[in-house]
């Protein structure tokens, strides 16, 4: 039996040593001496957690470089920055993790001002080389768009970075005149790969939205560096009710072309004082916390024709009943509006008409029954009352006369249902006791309750 030369199987255990000893030397120094959740599991192997965790570290450090102003947008992880949820998880979990980041969902979202970032390719470049792969969607500048000018150039509305099975999605947020902030529906092109990630599970880019500007502060999550929204409630509330719809501007050109708009120096005059109107109740009402959307003409002039009807000569707005304040008539006055007529009441056909110059501003107060909507409309003269039906419908964002106001989501049906299937065919003489498709003859009020039910000023 041939002799074991001892000298050589020492030195390979030296060497095998020595090399061992440097891997757990690197390895120490590049994961578990950051700061954040540690790379490995109690298992010793990757978790989806750490994966997670990595890849947005590596993703920030690269927004970072290039001074791009991410902030978290993502729904989940800003759920978990609730002062419950904080002291939940503190109470559940006693060791370093990832607490907020790491949300259990494939997708993390990041939104940013569009306006304050230079567009770089050499950062998709370097998204590149350090492994991520990108789809970059893009869709018309909205902006652009006009009566004159059905569509502008193309702008870049999402951003999707992979890396090891996590997604990271970057929507970009757009001033629009209303002061408010607009992101795109994220729609791919043909050629694109639609398996590329689980856009179903996106928290942006199903629809249009429209956001509020928010004040945003810098925090560290999980040993990360990240902005987030100031009032997060606030920002979630608004994210989950922020579907915009875009005017029409193609089916308007058609329209006026048809029937041009009044260029008179009355219509003109008229069209400046709706403007001013409607940004006045707007604000007034949002003092109140008052939500409301665009009702009857107005909506029609709108979906119509962006625009308002010039031969209106009112503005018309509806409100739910569950939104009513007492104080909405004092609010109104303190604003400088004087208060025309008072129809109805909460529980049945309440409806308010304000004066502002010659302008009158009409509250309609819708009232759900079912699967249907209705607001009440009384005949001062004689007390006979009128409902008009609706079907049910939700609220969307949209922008008229460059205030952000809302509109039914189901605009066609709602429009359809006020005036009918000609809806698109002008009509100068209306009846509103008549006229309307929808009108339903509802009692008479009593004429012991006229004097409550029944004021005109």
């Amino acid at each position: 039996m041939p002799r074991v030369n001892r000298t050589a199987v020492l030195f390979l255990l030296i060497v095998s040593s020595s090399v061992f000893l440097l891997f757990q030397l690197y390895y120490y120094r590049k994961y578990v001496s950051k700061p954040g959740p540690h790379i490995l599991s109690q298992t010793g192997h990757l978790t989806a957690s750490d994966v997670q965790w990595q890849t947005l570290k590596k993703f920030l450090a690269l927004a970072q470089r290039f001074r791009l102003p991410l902030f978290l947008a993502d729904t989940a992880a800003l759920t978990l920055l609730s002062q419950d949820a904080l002291r939940q998880r503190d109470r559940l979990v006693r060791e370093p993790h990832c607490t907020f980041l790491c949300t259990g969902r494939p997708i993390t979202s990041f939104a940013l001002h569009a306006n304050l970032w230079k567009f770089e390719p050499s950062f998709l470049l370097a998204a590149e080389q350090k492994g991520f792969q990108v789809l970059r969607v893009q869709g018309h500048d909205p902006r652009l768009a006009s009566l004159d000018t059905l569509s502008g150039q193309d702008i870049p509305l999402h951003f999707l970075f992979r890396l090891h099975d996590h997604f990271i999605q970057v929507v970009f947020l757009y001033e629009r005149s209303g002061n408010y902030l607009w992101f795109g529906a994220l729609r791919l092109r043909a050629d694109m790969d639609r398996s590329f990630a689980p856009f179903t599970q996106l928290d942006f880019g199903r629809d249009a939205g429209a956001l509020d500007r928010q004040e945003l502060v810098l925090t560290v999550l999980d040993g990360l560096d990240v902005r987030i929204p100031r009032n997060i409630s606030r920002f979630l509330y608004e994210q989950q009710h922020s579907r915009f719809l875009e005017c029409r501007y193609h089916e308007a050109r058609n329209f006026l072309q048809l029937y041009p708009e009044d260029s008179s120096p009355e219509a003109v005059d008229f069209r400046r004082k709706v403007k001013s109107l409607l940004h006045l109740a707007a604000r007034t009402l949002a003092q109140l916390d008052i939500p409301f959307w665009l009702s009857s003409g107005t909506c029609l002039g709108w979906f119509r024709q962006c625009s308002v009807i010039s031969y209106s000569r009112d503005v018309d707005i509806g409100v739910f009943i569950v939104d009513f304040r007492p104080d909405i008539i004092t609010a109104f006055r303190n604003a400088g509006l004087s208060l025309k007529h008072k129809f109805g009441k909460v529980e049945d056909s309440l409806e308010l008409s304000f004066l502002s110059d010659d302008v009158k501003l009409d509250i309609f107060f819708f009232y759900k029954d079912g699967d249907i909507m209705w607001n009440g409309g009384t005949q001062a003269k004689s007390g006979r009352k009128f409902k008009y039906i609706f079907p049910s419908f939700s609220l969307c964002w949209a922008e008229l006369l460059e205030l952000k106001v809302r509109v039914p989501c189901e605009t066609l049906d709602y429009v359809t249902a006020n005036y009918g299937p000609t809806w698109s065919v002008p009509v100068r003489s209306w009846d509103w006791k008549s006229s309307p498709s929808n009108v339903q003859e509802n009692g008479v009020w009593p004429l012991s309750e006229w004097e409550e039910l029944i004021q005109v000023y």
